[in-house]
């Protein structure tokens, strides 16, 4: 009996969690990664989506950059800047025109690299994109608690809850998407709208401040000629702590992501994916230099430090300064919900891309469709990072900035490479330029602060190693979406009789091949010549791919009847073309193998690497999972 409920129980829990579980749809016009979602916007909507995690960074950015660059943050800040707007920026405004469905500069990367070099290439990128989407959710909530935990109103009994506070946050973040969540735009639209204006009124002030007390702005100028002997050496050393403040350029990936929200046809989506894109960058390049000139001249640099109360929430600072801490309350509560939203639009986006590249390489469990195993997957990790980096802001910066820095760069070189092959030379050596640039603040990055890379490797060998298990464990999966015969083929299937098939391997395909073919099937199956047998060949020209839809086409040839297909892996094509004949006729099979030669080890890694291998049976095993009615299976003879 106990044993009974507990099974009901473990059911009912797989029911839960699998609930919503999102599948190809098979039916649908186009490609799964191209059927738009069933509500659109407007791209400026769109874009407050996109604004959650972009914006948001003002919560810490500003703090960051005088950490890192100190009396030198703003001139670093303007660097940031230009590169936003004339790198980032006209990057991904291409990558939007290349890429309409939302898959990103990844996409692009593994059609330009084909087979099994894109699909690695992917897999490693994707550690890159977890890196950044999990620190987003980790370096946002621990920001939020630091707001709350320095506002003058919260409990000081609290001051010492920075890790539980944080994983608190997450717990709550993730709670959210097990109970089903959307990608709430509305919400989104608020959360920037309430929280733009009130950075407007901070910054103001701050700038009024600023430059009302002209002894500040002499002081700033004072630290920055006795330390730096000229422009240049100022220029210099805000190229070598630039990478540090990559964290501005948050957010550019995100923004292509969410380009099927954007309303209207392919066209009208690009032109406004490229409009949020720019407005974005616009709005936020005023913002970083601004924010960067106030926070830098008008707050003291020991209250960067870490314990400080600028640590973190430097803007935040100047509002209780400046403005009161009523005002600065509710700046806090604006910046711990749009810092809080914008772990969701990571969550969102991490549950958005798992679902469009490892199942449909066959790399991931079908589970990793569903959102909620994933939820706990991806709050489990958020947690130990977490842990880690001790909910610190500052020290998980340089995790942060890798993985975006490592986005940005691959879209950088992906436009390069698109440009190059489509012959547009001059097109590609601005972006060529852009990518070098990138290159060097990821190196630099990487060489300053290895913890980011650390991470963001521990996501790649997970990723590769979980995926190419996935891939072997699910290797025996009827993985064909849809048979189609064209007229020839039926006809041969038509006037067979009962259906007999021998498989060939392709070689020269000339009349001594299919001759010696069949002498064969007489010696090992007792075939005679004149019973009525069809060639069946597959070829492979692309065993990297994991599902595929089949196009049999029949062609006589020497006197002989062939059926011709392609498709990334020949035992499931043929397992597949059995089942669609018996469907189709009504009559069981035959198809005719000789045993293969060599190691079986060897045949297995052939198979899942070439898919070859040892092919009858792996034949016979596909068929069998994919028809336990043993009545109903179709034959398979090997001699």
């Amino acid at each position: 009996m106990t044993t009974s409920i507990t099974s009901e129980n473990q059911s009912a829990i797989r029911r839960w969690l699998l609930d919503g579980l999102r599948r190809p749809d098979r039916k649908a016009a186009g490609p799964e990664h191209e059927q738009a979602p069933e509500k659109q916007h407007p791209w400026w909507q769109v874009m407050c989506l996109t604004g959650v995690d972009y914006f948001s960074t003002l919560g810490y950015q500003p703090g960051i950059a005088a950490l890192a660059a100190g009396a030198l943050s703003p001139i670093a800040t303007l660097l940031l800047v230009a590169l936003t707007l004339f790198g980032a920026l006209p990057v991904y405004r291409a990558v939007a025109a290349q890429s309409p469905h939302g898959l990103g500069s990844l996409s692009m990367l593994e059609s330009l690299l084909a087979g099994w070099r894109g699909k690695l290439l992917v897999l490693f990128l994707l550690g890159f994109v977890a890196t950044a989407f999990i620190v987003t959710i980790t370096l946002s909530a621990a920001d939020a608690t630091a707001h709350m935990l320095h506002n003058p109103f919260f409990p000081e009994s609290l001051g010492g809850w920075q890790v539980p506070l944080t994983l608190i946050l997450i717990a709550a973040l993730g709670a959210v998407f097990l109970v089903g969540f959307s990608e709430a735009i509305s919400i989104a639209v608020v959360l920037v709208g309430v929280y733009l204006v009130l950075n407007v009124v901070v910054v103001a002030t701050a700038l009024e401040h600023a430059l009302t007390e002209p002894d500040l702005v002499a002081n700033w100028q004072n630290a920055l000629t006795v330390d730096y002997s000229s422009p240049i050496a100022m220029i210099a050393v805000s190229l070598f702590v630039m990478p540090k403040l990559a964290l501005g350029l948050s957010g550019f990936e995100t923004g292509v992501a969410v380009m099927p929200l954007v309303k209207g046809d392919l066209s009208a989506r690009i032109r406004g994916a490229q409009r949020l894109l720019t407005t974005a960058a616009l709005i936020m390049s005023v913002f970083l230099i601004t924010s960067s000139f106030a926070t830098t001249v008008l707050i003291p640099e020991r209250e960067f430090e870490e314990g400080g109360k600028a640590n973190g929430r430097a803007l935040a600072y100047i509002a209780h300064e400046y403005l009161g801490d009523w005002f600065g309350t509710a700046y806090d509560i604006s910046t711990i919900a749009i810092l809080w939203f914008a772990g969701a639009s990571a969550m969102a986006g991490l549950l958005n891309i798992v679902p469009r590249y490892l199942p449909r390489y066959g790399m991931a469990p079908d589970w990793s469709r569903a959102s909620r195993p994933m939820t706990l997957v991806f709050t489990a990790v958020s947690f130990a990072i977490t842990v880690f980096f001790g909910a610190e802001v500052e020290a998980q910066g340089g995790a942060y900035a890798t993985g975006v820095l490592a986005l940005i760069l691959s879209a950088a070189v992906a436009v390069t490479l698109a440009a190059w092959k489509s012959g547009r030379r001059r097109a590609a050596l601005p972006f060529g330029v852009v990518a070098l640039v990138l290159a060097y603040a990821m190196v630099a990055n990487v060489i300053e602060r290895p913890d980011g890379l650390v991470i963001a490797f521990i996501f790649v060998i997970g990723i590769v190693v979980t995926s190419l298990l996935s891939r072997a464990t699910r290797s025996t999966e009827l993985r064909v979406t849809g048979v189609t015969m064209d007229e020839a083929a039926a006809r041969f299937l038509d006037e067979a009789g009962e259906i007999r098939f021998i498989s060939n391997e392709p070689d020269e395909r000339d009349r001594r091949e299919y001759v010696d073919k069949a002498r064969e099937a007489w010696e090992l199956h007792r075939i005679r010549g004149d019973e009525q047998v069809l060639f069946l060949e597959v070829t492979v020209p692309d065993a990297s791919e994991f599902e595929a839809e089949l196009k049999v086409a029949g062609e006589e040839s020497h006197g002989f009847r062939i059926l011709r297909v392609d498709s990334p892996s020949i035992p499931n094509a043929i397992a597949a073309i059995l089942l669609h004949v018996r469907d189709e006729t009504g009559e069981l099979p035959h198809v005719y193998f000789h045993w293969a030669e060599g190691n079986p080890i060897g045949a297995l890694l052939r198979y899942l690497v070439f898919g070859g291998g040892d092919i009858p049976p792996l034949t016979r095993e596909i068929l069998r999972q994919a028809e336990p009615d043993v009545e109903r299976r179709p034959l398979v003879h090997v001699g």
